[in-house]
């Protein structure tokens, strides 16, 4: 870790236990970026479970940061809309928010959702599995022996975006571009990947035109079973409008790419920094599934998950009134010690692994979660069985993001084959 991160972090201790109360706010993408946001929500969770921030970038809203408030927003779409965007932040253009079936309430948001998740079902992820392993075993043999490179660049963004790739059923020579576009998608202007709104305006007409030319394809040919194929000739988004459609497109990019890719990575790190646990799953491969939801846990790739309130409503004791902005922080509900035991310690053999929020609950669980778990489950299957161990040997660069909790790289150096 940097002297500049952890100067941030040992101050973000600080200001989070000594400032007053009222004046808390985790929705900081620096503290994100340093990882030295856990402080805020540890003090929220004792103090303040149900938080008001009358003031950030962001406006007014709520922060929930329990496991089971979470569960309460999450579960009832009826008091908590998606309508409008489901970041606290949405992208500010003179048109709104781009409309995607995540940010949706039912009936739209159902028949939406039915149309695409017939690619995500269990016949199909039989059908995947053995391309997605050929591809993570190509990925894991051209990796250098005993040099150091970016685990983020040559394995966790190629795995998912290949993946992605065959789910649009693009050429995977493009495949890149999905990564490109999705890290887009989410960027901070100023902070790296585009200088300008005006450049990320100007990316977005190019991934939009890209989208539609394969639309227009799609439309004009028999129905098949990529996701542009079934909105193309889904009884229920045929007749999308082209922004509703490209909001889809967006939301698929997105939801297949980042939460994977920084799992992958989120993996390696956890097993490093638990070097106990590493061993445990080396001396017993089948612990590999427990691993990945544990992981998934752990790791978070989604730090939160906004509503809006539709009537006032009582919750934690507080009066959330219409039309408020309600920020659901599945990170610091994964941490919730009075549900999961030990939150803070990774544990890869825990006795129920899969009780986390990393996915959402109620209608809008992540549609490809289990596709989610499967490249995971194939990627460790694979490594284990060719390099006795991955070392981290840098502080992994994070994103400045309070959405996308993950990595733009991370330096390792695999020593040696099995």
């Amino acid at each position: 870790m940097s002297d500049g991160a952890v100067d941030l972090t040992t101050s973000a201790t600080t200001s989070a236990w000594d400032q007053p109360l009222e004046s808390l706010n985790p929705a900081q993408p620096a503290l994100f970026q340093a990882n030295a946001f856990w402080p805020y929500f540890e003090r929220l969770r004792k103090e303040d479970p149900v938080h008001f921030t009358a003031d950030s970038d962001y406006g007014p809203y709520w922060s929930i940061t329990k496991f089971n408030d979470i569960m309460a927003v999450d579960t009832n779409h009826q008091d908590f809309s998606s309508e409008g965007g489901i970041t606290i932040v949405t992208q500010d253009n003179e048109e709104g928010p781009l409309p995607m079936f995540i940010a949706m309430d039912p009936p739209k948001h159902d028949v939406q959702r039915k149309t695409v998740s017939p690619a995500v079902s269990p016949v199909n992820l039989r059908t995947l599995e053995p391309l997605i392993r050929e591809r993570a075993c190509k990925i894991l043999d051209s990796l250098p022996i005993g040099e150091e490179f970016d685990w983020v660049d040559k394995v966790s963004m190629e795995l998912t975006a290949m993946t992605l790739a065959t789910l649009f059923d693009l050429p995977q020579e493009d495949r890149r571009k999905l990564t490109y576009w999705s890290d887009v998608v989410t960027a901070v202007p100023g902070q790296g990947l585009v200088d300008t709104l005006e450049q990320k305006m100007e990316i977005f007409v190019q991934y939009h035109a890209y989208f539609t030319e394969l639309w227009n394809q799609r439309v004009n040919a028999p129905p098949s079973s990529d996701l542009i194929s079934m909105l193309a000739h889904g009884p229920d988004t045929r007749n999308m409008s082209p922004r509703e459609y490209f909001g889809n497109i967006v939301l698929l990019t997105v939801g297949g790419n980042d939460t994977t890719r920084n799992t992958i990575t989120g993996s390696v790190l956890a097993l490093n920094q638990n070097p106990d646990q590493y061993q445990k799953l080396r001396d017993n491969p089948s612990l590999i599934p427990s691993m990945v939801s544990e992981t998934i846990r752990w790791q978070t790739p989604l730090a939160h998950m906004r509503r809006i309130a539709t009537r006032d409503v009582e919750l934690g004791g507080k009066t959330i009134r219409k039309g408020d902005k309600v920020v659901m922080w599945y990170v610091s509900g994964n941490r919730d010690d009075e549900v999961i035991e030990n939150p803070d310690a990774y544990i890869i053999d825990r006795e129920r692994p899969r009780q986390h929020l990393s996915f959402g609950f109620g209608i809008h669980r992540c549609v490809g979660n289990r596709l989610a778990e499967l490249q995971l489950t194939i990627i460790w299957e694979e490594i284990l069985r060719r390099f006795p161990t991955i070392q981290v040997v840098a502080e992994p660069k994070r994103v400045y993001s309070t959405f996308v909790k993950g990595y733009e790289s991370m330096r390792v150096v695999i020593p040696e084959r099995v």
